[in-house]
């Protein structure tokens, strides 16, 4: 009856079709009219006296105003795995992913300035619609600002699914932050795989004892793979820097210093160090009138070589093609 309840208490009440936690609010956003925007949770969960205060923020500067429920929530208001696993986790990856220094990333009752929705650009239609506020947010630079509330037990039973909302939360910061999902594992695995791959060509003595085929192996894959996950989160930064229209300094810059033909040098220079390694190999193969050879370390270090330097050269252009949408512009 919560509309009905609305409507007699005056309120104008919007219809969204959409279930969703995030499409009601887009409902609400597009219908509203106002300089300032409140929102919260209809459930007993938020006390709405504590409203002049949030208009109090938005009138001294500030662009979103968060409550923050982790230092005032009564007894039986949050589950204790939400409040001492879920809220404080996720808020800290967002936290650590965004720069945002917000102390309860969840909190459903929140103030805007409604002329900031078109840089926020929200889209999602479920729960992660708190994170992706939050998130639009610091990468658009805007002032938030964060005081406590109070947090009281909830009037009726929840919607909420502490795993499947949860691993929802995780995933949006993960696909939203290619430097952490991408960039990073892949630099460390590259650079491990390397680092070991020469250890080895190098017959240097670890923990007393040399290391041979197997582990030479394993650090081509690790430097393989990792070299293409980079590749995938640079494609990751340009699709939402010139598709999504997001805010990437980080990609800006790397895009000032290095250009397409930077790639294709370093690419194809490591392509042809490795076509050369393979071709002395062959070549002595000749000599020896094709007789077995014993080359497996030089061989390893050439495939690696040649296929790590046809993914820099590819990436490359397809780093290129997809900041064409960029030079349309």
């Amino acid at each position: 009856r919560s509309a009905e309840l609305a409507r007699g208490a005056g309120a104008r009440v919007v219809h969204e079709p959409r279930r969703g936690y995030g499409s009601a609010y887009l409902a609400g956003f597009a219908a509203a009219r106002g300089e300032y925007i409140v929102m919260g949770d209809a459930d007993l969960t938020y006390d709405f006296e504590e409203i002049p205060r949030f208009v109090e923020e938005l009138d001294n500067g500030a662009e979103l105003v968060m409550g923050d429920r982790m230092k005032h929530i009564h007894p039986g208001a949050m589950p204790w795995h939400h409040r001492y696993i879920g809220n404080p986790v996720l808020t800290g990856i967002l936290n650590v992913f965004f720069s945002t220094g917000v102390s309860d990333a969840h909190c459903g009752m929140r103030a805007l300035r409604r002329d900031i929705l078109p840089r926020l650009d929200l889209r999602t239609t479920g729960m992660e619609f708190a994170s992706e506020m939050v998130i639009r947010a610091s990468k658009e630079k805007l002032r938030i600002a964060e005081f406590p509330i109070e947090y009281h037990p909830r009037g009726g039973e929840s919607k909420l699914s502490s795993w499947r909302d949860g691993w929802r939360h995780l995933r949006f910061l993960l696909v939203h932050s290619p430097t952490h999902l991408f960039i990073l594992p892949g630099a460390i695995m590259a650079g491990l795989g390397a680092l070991i791959s020469l250890l080895v060509l190098w017959q240097i003595h670890i923990f007393g004892r040399s290391w041979d085929l197997h582990t030479e192996i394993a650090g081509a894959l690790l430097t393989i793979i990792g070299v293409q996950v980079v590749a995938l989160g640079l494609c990751a930064h340009a699709y939402g820097k010139y598709f999504m229209g997001e805010r990437d300094p980080w990609f800006d810059r790397m895009r000032a210093r290095f250009k397409l033909e930077h790639g294709l040098l370093l690419g194809g220079g490591l392509a042809l160090g490795g076509f050369g390694l393979g071709a002395v190999i062959v070549v002595e193969w000749f000599s020896r009138d094709f007789a077995a050879l014993s080359e497996q370390r030089l061989a390893i270090a050439a495939a690696t070589l040649l296929i790590v330097g046809l993914q820099i050269f590819f990436s490359s252009f397809l780093l290129s093609i997809l900041g064409l949408r960029r030079d349309d512009r």
